[in-house]
């Protein structure tokens, strides 16, 4: 009894209530009104009953918070509440009798306490879930693989849902980007407008259409690069190591289900090399395949359901099967595809299309042209072209119908008027009721960052997308081509000769001498018939072979390497003769 007596003398000090330790007030500081845990009332009065912080002085608490804090943080979380003081803190509260457990906290020690930390938000909140297995669906990678917010982590969509491409890592959901942007929502009106307020506010957005689409494009200065060094700069992103395979199918529209089928599987990553096959391709060369089939695919694109008017002067169609099935989306994310990945020039876009996409040209103003051949074409054209008012009334009579569907039949009491109801039904058959479809198209071009791309350099891509598209010259071909002579000089005076026979032969192309084309030798050389709107990589090379049997020396090719390897022969008649039979058993291979 008298070690444990002499025990708590050491370490549990005991004091009777006249000699107990006791805290001083400092006057310099302004006196609580409440406890700094509990935040009831507390009478500033320092006591048993009543304690301070000894390092802020402004932090006051009841004896019987404190105990109870100091139980549930324990001797690693006790702290002051107010300045965070803990070295300070706890000796006072020692000397004040209050007891700290050496532990970890109350909290620490509860099993599980944190489980819910480690679950994982996993719901697709979009407006429009995309994915046919719901919004809970979430594969591992692809455009159907969940992405939480980056700021608060509680929101998801899938990729497709909000056009988040397969490489991208960031998205924020609409109130964090709301709050990040420091926008606030709009109020709502205390009043109702009048019918009349609302046709003169509908008649200036109307007339001011044009300039609401150059609103919502960013205005971004356009770097100094041609359109071939941007798309090089984009193709950056492509891996050399993966690939996605591409089956096309013998039937005609074989080119086109293959690349839908291959861009809506839910892990398809742009980012892949697209490995082609062809079912009845014996020869399988990937880089000649590639090039086919996106030149292909461009081909297919322009006359699907989803564009129509004349060729080299498409706009988009109003389709609503097109939109059930997100085929805007897809044929934009396509058409992306291709330019990166070396297909073709598109040159199949009129400047209408053109301008709604990117804002180029500027101020530009949709023309009947753009109308193309259709009936409601002729239909505008003839209240265009009416010259007195009895023809005009006529016109719009028979136009009744477009009119009325535009919003714009409405009495005209002057021949000068028609000027501008025909700008106001352009404008709504161009753009106002082509405001989704041109969403879902834009969102699909953004596949490999390609639409921010041509929006910060639209007049440099403009002849890229509207055309038309070059043909080949002999001159042309010419340029493309780097010669490799041999070091020595006999073989260098034969093969100089023999660049003599391909001027040559190359000018007879182009005026249809010879029974091959300037096209089938470059598809011969390179696998296509066009140069790629990113431009040929390596450049195409020409060198030479010397056979000891004339007869027996054709040309050859490589199109990995776009190098082509012509023999070195006597007379140029024997030259043309070998070049026309390999060149044109290429292409009858091809067809096959």
């Amino acid at each position: 009894m008298l070690l444990l007596v002499l025990i708590m003398a050491i370490f549990c000090r005991s004091f009777c209530k006249k000699h107990a330790p006791t805290q001083s007030c400092d006057s310099s500081h302004s006196l609580p009104h409440s406890c700094s845990i509990c935040l009831d009332p507390i009478e500033p009065i320092l006591s048993y009953h009543v304690l301070k912080c000894p390092a802020c002085h402004g932090s006051w608490f009841h004896r019987k918070c404190v105990q109870n804090y100091a139980h549930s943080a324990a001797m690693f979380f006790f702290k002051c509440t107010l300045c965070n003081n803990k070295e300070q803190f706890q000796q006072e509260m020692l000397r004040m009798g209050i007891y700290i457990p050496e532990r970890d906290a109350s909290w620490e020690l509860e099993e599980n306490a944190f489980v819910e930390l480690l679950q994982v938000y996993h719901r697709c909140d979009a407006v429009k879930c995309l994915c046919h297995k719901g919004r809970e669906h979430s594969s591992q990678s692809g455009y159907f693989e969940i992405v939480l917010c980056k700021l608060c982590g509680s929101r998801g969509t899938h990729r497709k849902c909000s056009n988040i491409r397969v490489y991208e890592a960031d998205w924020m959901c609409a109130d964090c980007k709301t709050a990040a942007e420091g926008k606030t929502s709009l109020p709502l009106p205390n009043h109702v407008e009048s019918p009349l307020a609302i046709r003169q506010e509908r008649k200036r957005l109307f007339k001011s259409i044009s300039d609401i689409h150059s609103s919502i494009v960013a205005k971004r200065q356009c770097v100094p690069a041609t359109s071939p060094e941007v798309l090089m700069d984009l193709a950056c992103q492509i891996s050399q190591q993966q690939f996605t395979e591409v089956l096309v199918g013998d039937d005609d529209g074989g080119v086109m289900e293959a690349a839908l089928q291959v861009l809506r599987q839910s892990d398809f990553n742009p980012c892949c090399t697209l490995s082609v096959k062809f079912s009845k391709d014996k020869l399988n060369n990937n880089i000649r395949n590639q090039r086919r089939f996106l030149r292909r695919l461009v081909s297919k694109l322009q006359v699907s359901d989803i564009f129509e008017g004349s060729d080299g002067a498409k706009n988009l169609a109003l389709n609503s099967k097109a939109l059930r099935d997100d085929l805007y989306f897809d044929v934009g994310s396509l058409l992306a595809l291709s330019l990166v990945h070396g297909g073709p020039p598109l040159g199949f876009f009129s400047p209408a299309l053109y301008h709604s996409l990117f804002n180029y040209p500027k101020n530009y103003r949709p023309t009947l042209e753009d109308l193309g051949d259709t009936a409601f074409g002729h239909k505008i054209r003839q209240i265009a072209e009416a010259k007195s008012m009895k023809e005009l009334r006529h016109a719009m009579k028979s136009a009744s119908q477009y009119l009325e569907a535009a919003g714009c039949w409405r009495k005209i009491s002057k021949l000068s008027e028609k000027d501008m109801l025909v700008e106001d039904v352009l404008n709504f058959y161009l753009i106002i009721r082509l405001q989704l479809p041109l969403q879902r198209f834009r969102e699909g071009l953004r596949t490999l960052g390609m639409f921010e791309q041509v929006q910060m350099c639209s007049e440099t891509f403009f002849p890229v997308f509207c055309g038309p598209v070059e043909r080949l010259t002999a001159e042309s071909v010419m340029e493309l081509f780097t010669t490799r002579l041999s070091e020595e000089k006999e073989k260098q005076v034969l093969e100089k000769t023999t660049i003599s026979f391909w001027k040559q032969y190359l000018h007879e192309c182009e005026e249809g001498q010879c029974a091959a084309s300037l096209e089938d030798l470059l598809t011969f050389a390179t696998g296509t018939d066009l140069v790629p709107a990113i431009g040929f990589k390596p450049t195409p090379s020409i060198s030479f072979l010397s056979s000891p049997d004339n007869l027996c020396a054709f040309p050859q090719s490589n199109c990995d390497a776009n190098h082509l390897i012509l023999p070195t022969l006597p007379s140029y008649q024997l030259f043309k003769k070998h070049l026309d039979y390999t060149v044109c058993q290429f292409s009858v291979m091809q067809d096959i």
